[in-house]
């Protein structure tokens, strides 16, 4: 076979119709043109948000979450864009986008709703914000920061340093804890039980001491120390401090209670241990001859 002849072939297989779209043929080299064009403005896209847009963001004063929001959808335009192109270069105008839109609403009927839910609810994190990157949150038993908030979900790198992917539709429908949402600063419950011995002015100026005392705790709203309850073996306080971090509750909460102990023990104040009476009661046993 000659080379002319392997020629005629291959034009023939790309020009050979494969379907009509609104009195359009779409043949091999259409469709290869289209692929061409999108992964043309998907680089495109790419190159504006990390080369051009990042770096005028930057300079401006928008936070970390509203600029990831404006440069998710900035990607999204161009993507779009670049569809709308793609469609026009094979002679689909505007209205054969139709056509799309019913291809997916006839798959959403057989077992895509759920990545639908995930994209809708994508759509509302990113224009709603009740979640934002650099959030600190609460999913179900996993505490992380926000990194990533994609279409379909959302990567959350936990305090282990592991990433775990949440569907979208999560954040939207779940119980979600946000410790960083709209206001930064957070309150902290510092719960300790004290002897029924003790002074209790002494118990809530060395509270009120610890809390002066410790950098991370603000001075407003002031810190305020509480009498909850009388325990079986001790008196229940509470010192309620106000932190900025969030994210560092753990490390803060932490460094207050060793501050309670060496503050406890140095004015003489005793953590009692749980205690429990138990009474026994005798009595005559009679064996059965």
């Amino acid at each position: 076979m000659s080379p002319e002849s392997v020629l005629d072939i291959v034009q023939q297989i790309f020009q050979y119709p494969l379907f009509t779209v609104k009195q359009t043929t779409v043949t091999m080299t259409s469709l290869f043109m289209v692929v061409l064009l999108m992964l043309a403005f998907v680089v495109a896209s790419r190159v504006f948000v990390k080369s051009l847009l990042v770096k005028a963001l930057s300079r401006t004063k928008l936070d970390e979450g509203m600029q990831y929001t404006l440069t998710r959808f900035s990607h999204y335009i161009v993507l779009v864009v670049g569809a709308i192109i793609s469609f026009q270069f094979i002679g689909i105008d505007l209205s054969g986008l139709v056509v799309v839109f019913g291809f997916l609403s006839v798959g959403i009927g057989f077992g895509l709703q759920n990545i639908t839910s995930n994209f809708i609810s994508g759509l509302i994190l990113l224009i709603e914000r009740p979640i934002k990157v650099g959030d600190r949150v609460v999913v179900g038993e996993t505490e992380g920061d926000v990194e990533e908030i994609h279409m379909r979900s959302t990567v959350v790198r936990t305090t282990q340093n592991i990433s775990i992917i949440v569907p979208n539709s999560d954040f939207i429908s779940a119980h979600v804890v946000n410790w960083s949402h709209l206001d930064p600063k957070v309150r902290l419950d510092v719960a300790v039980g004290v002897s029924y011995d003790s002074d209790l002015d002494l118990v809530m100026q060395s509270l009120q001491e610890v809390a002066r005392e410790s950098e991370a705790v603000r001075d407003q709203p002031e810190s305020e120390v509480l009498l909850l309850e009388f325990g079986d073996s001790a008196w229940n306080m509470e010192l309620r401090v106000w932190i900025d971090d969030p994210k560092q509750h753990w490390q803060v909460r932490s460094a207050l209670n060793c501050a309670v102990v060496r503050k406890f023990k140095a004015n003489g104040i005793e953590i009692p241990f749980p205690q429990r009476d138990l009474h026994v009661r005798s009595g005559a046993i009679k064996v059965a001859e």
